[in-house]
């Protein structure tokens, strides 16, 4: 089925139980939980290529099993992570349809949202319930959740996007004490409503799986630079091509353009005789602003990495480029790069000044002018300083402290759920 085509659900399934992974130990910060871990319907978990969420849930949920909790994961059907128990209402990852119509979309994430709320009532009945839901389904995750009221187990959502999207949801959404947030940056929780600020417990920053091994030193390094993302406007592409182009430095771009893998896949919807209807976005967009300078040689597309190819061309190039165009709120390449060792050039927007140790684990840019000046300068920085802060911020372990710690606070707080009166939410007013 060619990607992006009407995909039509699959019935659900029931949770379906695999062995735990090995050398299981006790938290240290607390007592043994039973987590529902709702990675959404978009993309497997962990992903083939791109993700970010997707990885994020995978690299949580390995770690907190490995400290000793029963994570049952909700997910796509074609998900390979280790789990506790599997519910999916799809056989197959629906990214290709987030941009359908409203009404198409939606029915997707409702779906899902469904079958986790058709498992949090099936193991309450068994006498299993669930201690806690952690949500990564935006806007209808938490909304269902909080409509099932005392129903469902407390949660706790996980904000990945830029919080000017469904602004209005969250302006207006009360959790009463049961439904609470947690950002991936500060700056991210900084620019939302006052509303939803009031129900975010923390920010945890993101986390990424480390390498074994040591970073290449700079000298056994390859020529080119990386951008590892989306290939769409937003990511600022467009400016890697131009600063690469002016700094004389190859560039290789990895990543899905809207819903396409790699090149194969693109020129062949677009030759298709039967596509009907509007382009979508970001493919319009890279046609006309990347394309052209994509020759194969200087510009090179790979198309959608994962797994040891992705490994590969992180641990060898000089640079990951994030030129952004928008409040990037949690940067997980960023820690990818910097976990092989890779510096990392980026504009200075969102979270990415937190994450960038400006002179030291790479270069942050107010602008293009900027950004093309710090390619110069990349020798002056070391892979081990990378690798050693990526080791010290952004480890597994890491994000799962954070995490227990939230945990532990949604708890204490729903305990005390309807002993307060509700709270009164202003109008949204942008």
């Amino acid at each position: 089925m060619r990607p992006g085509a009407p995909h039509r659900p699959t019935a659900r399934t029931r949770s379906v139980h695999v062995r735990p992974l090995p050398a299981a130990v006790p938290s240290p910060r607390g007592p043994r939980l039973r987590l529902l871990m709702d990675a959404g319907p978009w993309l497997a978990v962990p992903p083939d290529g791109y993700g970010g969420l997707e990885n994020v849930v995978a690299t949580l949920t390995t770690e907190l099993r490995r400290r000793g909790h029963e994570v049952v994961l909700a997910t796509v059907g074609e998900s390979r992570l280790p789990s506790d128990g599997r519910v999916s209402a799809f056989a197959q990852g629906q990214f290709g349809r987030l941009a359908d119509s409203y009404a198409d979309a939606a029915g997707v994430a409702t779906t899902h949202a469904l079958a986790v709320v058709d498992e949090v009532r099936r193991q309450a009945s068994a006498g299993t319930p669930f201690d806690l839901v952690h949500t990564h389904l935006q806007v209808v995750g938490p909304a269902l959740l909080a409509a099932l009221g005392p129903e469902a187990p407390p949660a706790l959502h996980t904000l990945h996007w830029d919080l000017h999207r469904n602004a209005e949801f969250y302006a207006a959404f009360d959790g009463r004490d049961r439904v609470f947030f947690a950002g991936v940056s500060r700056s991210q929780v900084a620019r939302g409503p006052a509303a939803l600020r009031r129900q975010t417990l923390g920010a945890v920053p993101l986390a990424v799986p480390l390498p074994a091994g040591p970073p290449l030193p700079r000298t056994a390094r390859a020529d080119f630079v990386l951008v590892l993302s989306r290939l769409c406007a937003a990511k600022g592409v467009d400016t890697a091509v131009r600063a690469c182009r002016a700094a004389g430095i190859p560039l290789v771009l990895a990543g899905p353009v809207g819903p396409y893998r790699d090149r194969a896949e693109l020129d062949a919807a677009l030759a298709d005789p039967a596509r009907t209807g509007p382009e979508h976005p970001d493919v319009a967009w890279f046609t006309e602003h990347v394309a052209p300078y994509v020759d194969g040689d200087r510009v090179r597309w790979v198309g959608t990495v994962s797994g040891p190819a992705k490994e590969d061309l992180l641990r060898r190039a000089r640079a990951v480029l994030t030129p952004v165009r928008w409040p990037e709120p949690g940067g997980t390449a960023v820690c990818e790069a910097l976990a092989a060792g890779t510096p990392v050039v980026a504009m200075a927007l969102g979270c990415l000044p937190s994450l960038v140790d400006d002179g030291v684990t790479g270069f942050l840019a107010a602008d293009e002018v900027g950004f093309t000046a710090a390619l110069s300068r990349l020798d002056e920085l070391d892979p081990e300083a990378c690798a050693a802060d990526a080791r010290r911020r952004f480890s597994p372990a890491v994000m799962a402290d954070g995490y227990e710690r939230l945990y532990a606070q949604v708890l204490r707080q729903a305990a005390t759920a309807g002993r307060r009166p509700p709270r009164s939410v202003p109008a949204y007013r942008g």
